[in-house]
């Protein structure tokens, strides 16, 4: 942890110098390249030291695929080795190590980098190996109609901005902030001269940086605070089972997960700040006209604290790997696209049992949820007393639901979980049941969601 908080804070400083003195302007885009990837190497010898060369293994590996794969097949076979060495490795945490976290545990690293390159592996399938008519509008925007060069590609997965804690970000948003054409590309969607502008402004990412840092020492303290004073392992505790009633147990269950989050505000708020720093990370222009840096943000605290729904939880929660498991598997599956988004998750974050706990109530209660919503929302529009009674209850519900869901991935193991699942009743994974059983919900097939994408993309190019 100290390494890492280390690395954070030496890559922020190197952001700042790297986009004041390396900028476009001043440095070719080969030179910018090979800073950020040198750096990227060194951080990640330093934190793991010679666990970095799973890092360095499966980035070559997959440099290999791409070159030598078929187009229409590339995307596949870097799926299946990025996902396969990744889970190998957590296979060896879970079965040579006793569950137990290194200390210098690679694997956060690892799952960053195997986002990385399925999201380039299939933008490049979608670039080279498919037609327009066939994408939707996003896939379109993101499509790679090249092979990268072993400079860019090692870049691209290895930058010392995004090693370390990430996130992910779109291959093509990458070399258009590297190109020096990333803020500009985006200050081109807004007509200046309307605003008053003789010539587009110059954004700096500054002041959102220090608002970034402020969360992140905020974040700290409230982890050095309350995090390790409200232990999970606590709510299936004999003594406080047997004291406690139900309800209560409850309460007490939302106060350990809401003192579980800071780290992860923390973590992400931080590698955010360190690619703004950096010059990365500009989204465009919002409606009152203030620029915004949150091209790169893995989470909306707001909005994940006043989620009334658990679809709104999760797309506010690690943003970056929501949009990776949208772009790598929702929109490509077949068939069940939600169950098997929920499964990938699960197999990426690793093998702990608790995790398929977490990910296979999960899918339950999404499912349920959207029922629900489907079949009872437009009740509560008639009047704003309505409007406020419903996004009251939804919203005590989603946040009882997450905490719920949740608990197995903190407590890792069968055993525990199961015991806390009986403390509770199972209650949500029963109402849940009952549910689906009253408010049948059918999924949607791939064949319907491409029609409407493709409806999607003729609507866009009418326009």
């Amino acid at each position: 942890q100290i390494n890492f908080v280390a690395c954070q804070l030496f890559a922020l400083l190197a952001a700042f110098w790297f986009r004041i003195y390396l900028s476009p302007s001043h440095a070719s885009s080969a030179v910018r390249h090979a800073f950020a990837t040198l750096f990227g190497i060194y951080f990640a010898v330093f934190c793991f030291g010679w666990y970095s060369i799973h890092l360095f293994v499966l980035v070559m590996m997959s440099y290999g695929i791409m070159n030598m794969a078929s187009i229409p097949n590339i995307h596949r076979y870097s799926f299946v080795v990025a996902m396969g060495y990744l889970t190998l490795c957590h296979i060896s945490r879970i079965y040579i190590f006793h569950y137990g976290i290194l200390t210098t545990d690679f694997s956060g690293p690892l799952m960053i980098i195997t986002q990385k390159i399925t999201t380039l592996a299939c933008q490049l399938h979608d670039g080279i190996g498919r037609q327009a008519e066939e994408l939707t509008a996003e896939q379109n925007r993101l499509a790679v109609k090249s092979r990268p060069s072993l400079l860019e590609y090692l870049s691209y997965l290895l930058n010392f901005m995004s090693i370390i804690a990430g996130p992910c970000s779109n291959y093509k948003d990458y070399i258009a902030f590297i190109e020096g054409r990333h803020v500009h590309m985006k200050l081109l969607e807004v007509n200046w001269k309307q605003k008053g502008y003789d010539r587009l402004p110059d954004p700096s990412p500054t002041g959102a940086v220090m608002y970034k840092l402020c969360i992140t020492l905020v974040s700290l303290i409230l982890f050095l605070t309350l995090t390790k004073n409200f232990p999970m392992a606590y709510i299936i505790d004999n003594e406080f089972l047997d004291k406690t009633p139900f309800l209560s147990r409850l309460g007490y269950l939302y106060v350990v997960t809401q003192a579980a989050k800071p780290k992860y505000y923390f973590a992400w708020t931080l590698a955010d700040a360190v690619n703004n720093a950096a010059g990365y990370g500009f989204s465009g222009v919002d409606e009152r006209g203030t620029f915004r840096w949150d091209l790169l943000s893995n989470l909306n605290i707001w909005n994940i604290e006043t989620a009334t729904s658990f679809k709104m939880y999760i797309e506010n929660w690690n943003i970056q790997t929501a949009a990776w498991l949208k772009r790598v598997c929702y929109d490509r599956a077949p068939w069940y696209p939600t169950a098997l988004t929920f499964i990938l998750s699960a197999l990426w974050h690793g093998i702990y049992p608790g995790y398929y706990f977490t990910f296979l109530t999960g899918i339950l209660i999404t499912l349920a949820a959207r029922a629900i919503r489907n079949n009872c929302r437009h009740y509560f529009l008639s009047s704003v007393p309505l409007k406020i009674a419903y996004d009251i209850v939804t919203w005590a519900v989603t946040q009882l639901a997450v905490c719920y869901t949740v608990a197995p991935f903190v407590m890792l193991a069968v055993e525990p979980t199961i015991k806390f699942y009986k403390s509770v009743y199972f209650h949500m994974h029963i109402l849940s049941i009952l549910v689906l059983l009253l408010l049948p919900i059918r999924p949607q097939t791939h064949s319907v969601r491409r029609a409407q994408n493709q409806a999607m993309l003729n609507s866009i190019k009418s326009k």
